[in-house]
């Protein structure tokens, strides 16, 4: 079976594989318009609105990316008992997404991010962003005890931290506990809090300023990157590190194995917002249907060339990625 062959026969079981995602739930919202004009008021552009929409961000964009590429994912996480949190609840549930992790609480307030949009490019961001440290204990609780209950029937669980309070250490201690004792494929998109309690994930997924940061040191070239590599790899007691590198692409660390450069897929790069999750989701579903983590980078470098292609929080759909692996092998 040749290389291509094998990553097509992976996406094909991708369909039903289950998959939870812990971590922090958004919701994205888009204003989409035209500016013709300067406004008389204040430099500032006029944007005539011509549409608007919400969809899942944060975690809840690693769902939406799961389900286009043929898996089944159960969000983990808070939501707000506010217009935006069933905002965020109706748009889970319209990407294809369930909702059985999901804590509700007044106690908390629901993140959301509005873009506007004008000709394919961002003219400003608001973000409605509850204050992470505000999370009460007995959530926190709530959510491991459900995550406790619930890990054995999942093949994978990834950890989507955007640093707004549901990734916790002790969530974290607990997942690495879970692991060991149920044998799931366990994936980490990490931030800089929680940098000293990431353990014995199989893959963790920072991007290069995060890599830099968490292993104390600068990359500026492939020996200080193949010197971060190594040290996270000792540092998080990781099967695989997996740095994304931007327009460089992404580098695979394993130990007592040579890095792995992976070149850009991209062809063209209008936006990359979301990209990295478009990652997180293909790497999680390739390990869960028995890929090796090359065959899992590859296919998460491949659906990232095509997720940058797009504006907005994008997911790539696993029809999608044939055609990239068929147009681009």
């Amino acid at each position: 079976m040749s290389p291509t062959t094998r990553l097509r026969e992976l996406i094909r079981r991708f369909t039903g594989t289950r998959v939870l995602v812990v971590g922090d739930l958004m919701l994205d919202q888009f204003v989409w318009g035209d500016v013709s004009r300067i406004s008389p008021e204040a430099p500032v552009p006029i944007v005539r609105v011509r549409r608007q929409e919400g969809r899942p961000g944060g975690a809840g964009n690693v769902v939406s990316n799961i389900v286009a590429l043929g898996g089944r994912a159960d969000a983990c996480g808070f939501v707000g008992d506010d217009s935006t949190g069933r905002a965020l609840a109706a748009a889970l549930t319209a990407a294809g997404g369930g909702l059985a992790g999901i804590v509700r609480s007044r106690a908390v307030g629901t993140t959301a991010k509005t873009r506007v949009i004008a000709h394919s490019q961002q003219v400003v961001r608001f973000d409605q962003d509850p204050d992470a440290d505000g999370v009460p204990a007995r959530l926190g609780r709530r959510l491991r005890a459900w995550v406790a209950a619930h890990a054995r029937r999942y093949p994978v669980i990834v950890v989507s931290d955007y640093g707004k309070g549901v990734v916790t250490p002790e969530l974290l201690a607990d997942l690495a506990t879970l692991r060991r004792r149920h044998g799931f494929h366990y994936v980490i998109d990490p931030k800089r809090p929680n940098f000293p309690h990431y353990r014995g994930a199989s893959l963790v997924k920072p991007n290069l300023g995060e890599a830099s940061v968490a292993a104390g040191r600068d990359i500026v070239d492939r020996a200080s990157l193949d010197s971060a590599g190594r040290e996270l790899l000792r540092r998080w007691e990781a099967d695989a590190i997996l740095i994304s590198r931007g327009e460089e692409g992404m580098t695979l660390f394993k130990p007592r194995a040579r890095a792995h450069h992976f070149p850009t897929a991209a062809q063209e790069v209008y936006d990359v917002t979301g990209a990295g999750d478009t990652v997180l989701a293909t790497c999680a579903l390739a390990l869960a249907a028995g890929g090796s983590f090359e065959e899992a980078a590859r296919l998460a470098n491949q659906a990232a060339g095509v997720a940058v292609g797009k504006v907005g929080t994008a997911t790539v759909s696993a029809r999608e990625l044939l055609r990239t692996l068929r147009d681009h092998p």
